[in-house]
């Protein structure tokens, strides 16, 4: 086909311009990279308290081992898991790990699971006894097996398997001594205070025969058993910090290039009955990872975890475009609304204890949330400008038990 010479001229000078476009603008693809840059998150590690108070006699706290260990490379979960093996270690860290508070029979009894984003998978292990790092437990169980909980003595036996060291008692001089008052407050009538500040039994006529370790009385013009009443006391007379008396650690973690993972460690509620899991090694309580939206975890009262699956929620909360802070608030505003046995209410009609959210979206973007500003009030993050703490952001006004 002929084409007229106006024409002809006017396709080429087009085509020369935009090859010219091209020649004169090397520069492009540099800009490239750099719109990458722009895109790419910077990295951020967030924990509860526990990440930023205890060092094991070291120089670094959980926080900032973990976000040394993802600034240079280390995959995020193992910088993480290195992170809480801090505390984990610690023994002046009575929540978790060695030297933590023991069940009700003295015997330490551990929970811990971990999520990995990129690799969509998770491990964890509960009521795991004679490990003092059962977050490495919760690895190898992701690591190594199909399953995603592995408990008691399996985990036990799992863990030997695996090459882990198991020891017979994980109690410290510190966290026995702590079980023996927590006896003595429990029944003052058989064990004694070696010092002779013996606490008075109620009299006969007000016990009643057939009371139990974890039958509910009222106290204090609220329902409590035995048990909980005596480890509260133990706090109110700062014998026991309240963070350690829930006794959790969670952390979670983001990279440069946008990968996100988690990991929580507990010993449990102190005294608490043997052999009881709290939400901390169940995935979507106590810890929830999705590696396109976020991550979250917790400390606190486990049993409104578990019932709210609250660390799912939050996540999902923020796939459907909330802020950290709006969905971890939307986790207690749910919390509160499930929150109705008389027991667990205070004379306001909220719930009686206190529960933090540790929230992480894909931005970068963290937030610190509780039910109450009160008892452990701030949170640990790490960033390029160093480890810091800052105030957790309360629900509600004053404190559990007003």
């Amino acid at each position: 086909m002929s084409m007229n010479r106006r024409r002809f001229v006017k396709q080429s000078s087009a085509s020369l311009a935009a090859l010219s476009a091209v020649d004169l603008a090397p520069d492009v693809m540099a800009r490239a990279p750099e719109i990458l840059v722009r895109r790419a998150v910077k990295p951020v590690v967030i924990s509860d308290y526990s990440g930023w108070e205890f060092k094991n006699g070291g120089s670094e706290n959980a926080v900032q081992r973990a976000f040394r260990g993802i600034t240079s490379g280390m995959d995020v979960l193992d910088a993480l898991i290195e992170g809480v093996n801090i505390p984990e270690l610690d023994p002046l860290e009575t929540g978790i790990g060695y030297g933590a508070l023991p069940n009700a029979d003295g015997v330490v009894q551990l929970d811990a699971s971990c999520m990995h984003g990129p690799k969509r998978r998770a491990g964890a292990v509960a009521g795991i006894e004679g490990v003092r790092m059962p977050s490495q437990v919760a690895r190898a169980v992701m690591d190594y097996t199909d399953h995603h909980l592995i408990v008691g003595k399996g985990a036990q036996e799992f863990a030997r398997a695996m090459g882990f060291t198991i020891e017979d008692d994980l109690n410290s001089a510190s966290s026995r001594k702590l079980w023996l008052e927590w006896r003595r407050r429990m029944d003052p009538e058989h064990w004694l205070d070696p010092n002779g500040k013996a606490r008075q039994p109620k009299p006969k006529h007000e016990r009643d025969p057939g009371e139990t370790l974890w039958a509910h009385e009222v106290r204090d013009g609220q329902w409590e058993s035995r048990a909980l009443a005596a480890g509260r006391s133990m706090v109110a007379d700062g014998l026991i910090r309240e963070g350690s008396f829930w006794g959790t650690i969670n952390m979670d973690g983001i990279s440069p290039n946008g990968d996100i993972c988690g990991v929580t460690t507990t010993s449990g509620l102190a005294w608490k009955i043997p052999g009881r899991a709290g939400d901390s090694p169940i995935l979507g309580a106590g810890l929830y990872v999705d590696n396109d939206v976020g991550a979250a975890g917790s400390t606190g009262r486990g049993e409104a975890n578990l019932y709210n699956l609250s660390s799912y929620l939050i996540v999902e909360s923020m796939r459907r475009g909330m802020s950290p802070k709006d969905a971890g608030m939307e986790a207690l505003k749910r919390i509160r609304a499930n929150t109705v046995e008389s027991r667990l209410l205070n004379a306001k009609g909220n719930p009686n204890f206190n529960i933090r959210f540790f929230v992480l979206n894909k931005r970068g973007e963290t937030a610190g949330v509780a039910m109450y500003r009160a008892g452990e009030t701030q949170y640990a993050v790490c960033t390029e400008n160093g480890a810091e703490v800052r105030e957790l952001e309360p629900l509600l006004p004053g404190g559990p038990t007003e």
